[in-house]
């Protein structure tokens, strides 16, 4: 049966050789089917017996009619934000520890990828959101999230007093260690470890998350995902503060510098295999329902 999929992609777990008996049985599979099979230039080496030439991550989309990451969610992370501006789909294979985005297991892969290339597949769009600073009325820095992004304390003992506003509207200033502003994906990341709530990825909301507020009135709370948020720092003296997006560090955040969060025009699209459960996952992830 002819698939869309003719060009394919692979993004490896970098620094993980562990991965190159998956990453070669995959690129044998496919480059057996026919497809015009590419790979990032950091995993291209760990393939056995093969000569492929290697793309940069950022370039590895322009090419590619699907993309799959193989490794945990930080690799899926990583091929998605490359991927935000084509929309190409992305598909994941899980070597990793938890796993919510890559949902395939390696002793599966052979058989799931058979259905999924032959159209039996579930798409699945989620968002993304885009982080710009303003220092002066200029924006000095930008970059894109797909999990959240977050304002932490850096090189300080001591808490830092955030000032919130939503739509140009005050909401709230806290002293905390910081706050995450998490996209549904992100929900069961940072955002759960901090104590925030689970949002099914169907929603069009975000959830504000602060880090060890000294006030502890200051609750987790989830907003409608087409505002505008707006964070900025109201203490006396300079301070320092980091800004991470999926943790990638934007660091030397000054206290009066601005950042604007707001939902990314363009969405990333995931394939799961057609019997793909998000309640499931939630119940074998989260290991609940356990006697």
């Amino acid at each position: 049966m002819p698939t869309p999929f003719q060009r394919i992609g692979i993004v490896g777990k970098f620094g993980d050789p562990g991965i190159a008996p998956t990453l070669t049985e995959l690129y044998r599979f496919l480059h057996g089917r026919g497809h015009e099979v590419l790979l990032d230039s950091q995993s291209v080496d760990l393939l056995e017996n093969a000569d492929v030439k290697g793309l940069h991550i950022d370039r590895l989309p322009e090419y590619c009619d699907l993309i799959i990451a193989v490794g945990g969610d930080g690799t899926f992370l990583a091929a998605a934000r490359a991927a935000a501006d084509f929309e190409i789909p992305l598909l994941g294979v899980n070597l990793g520890r938890l796993g919510f985005l890559v949902d395939i297991s390696p002793d599966q892969l052979i058989g799931r990828l058979e259905q999924i290339l032959a159209g039996r597949h579930k798409t699945e769009r989620r968002c993304l959101l885009h982080a710009s600073i303003f220092r002066d009325g200029a924006e000095i820095h930008r970059q894109t999230a797909v999990n959240e992004v977050v304002v932490h304390r850096w090189v300080t003992p001591s808490m830092i007093e955030i000032v919130t506003s939503i739509d140009g509207v005050y909401l709230n200033t806290q002293r905390s260690d910081g706050l995450i502003v998490a996209t549904p994906t992100g929900s069961t990341a940072y955002s759960l470890s901090a104590g925030g709530p689970i949002l099914h990825p169907g929603l069009n909301a975000l959830v504000l998350v602060p880090l060890n507020p000294h006030t502890l009135s200051n609750r987790p709370l989830v907003i409608d995902d087409k505002v505008s948020i707006e964070i900025g720092f109201s203490d006396a003296k300079q301070i320092n503060a980091l800004v991470t997006c999926d943790h990638l560090e934007i660091p030397d955040v000054l206290i009066g510098d601005k950042i604007v969060i707001k939902k990314a025009d363009k969405t990333i699209k995931i394939l799961h295999p057609e019997d793909h459960d998000y309640f499931n996952t939630l119940r074998s992830k989260l290991y609940w329902s356990r006697g």
